[in-house]
């Protein structure tokens, strides 16, 4: 585990971060910064009070871009559901047309097989008996 120096708010802090995590953690501190140095310059000057402007100013721009984003997941997701649904139905479409087919030519060797249609034996015809060898 890697140990950062951070600045915010004319603070410093010491933070653990993963190896080879130093150079972001250092980059959202640059962040936070930069919120504080925006509240600062509108008269707050109470490091809580600050910090918590600064905060709150991070939730709303997170809020914002939430909401830029997520109607886009959600249409993509909604038009993924759409597509799928009709390749379904079609997929079900041409399986109840083979079904259809399949039973059809069933039922045509069935009757075939019945009526003896082109069969040895069939309508009457006598089918050869044994051959006897005396």
């Amino acid at each position: 585990m890697a140990t950062v120096s951070i600045r915010i708010n004319g603070h410093a802090y010491s933070v653990g971060c993963e190896n080879g995590q130093e150079r972001h953690v250092q980059a959202m501190a640059q962040q936070v910064e930069r919120r504080t140095a925006r509240v600062r310059a509108l008269g707050f000057t109470g490091e809580s009070h600050v910090l918590v402007l600064a905060a709150l100013l991070m939730a709303d721009e997170i809020q914002d871009l939430s909401d830029q984003l997520l109607p886009e997941s959600t249409n993509q997701a909604v038009q993924d559901v759409e597509r799928i649904k009709a390749e379904q139905a079609l997929t079900a479409t041409r399986l109840a047309d083979l079904a259809e087919r399949a039973e059809a030519i069933a039922a045509t060797l069935e009757h075939a097989y019945i009526e003896g249609a082109g069969l040895p034996g069939a309508s009457g015809e006598s089918s050869p008996g044994p051959i006897s060898t005396s």
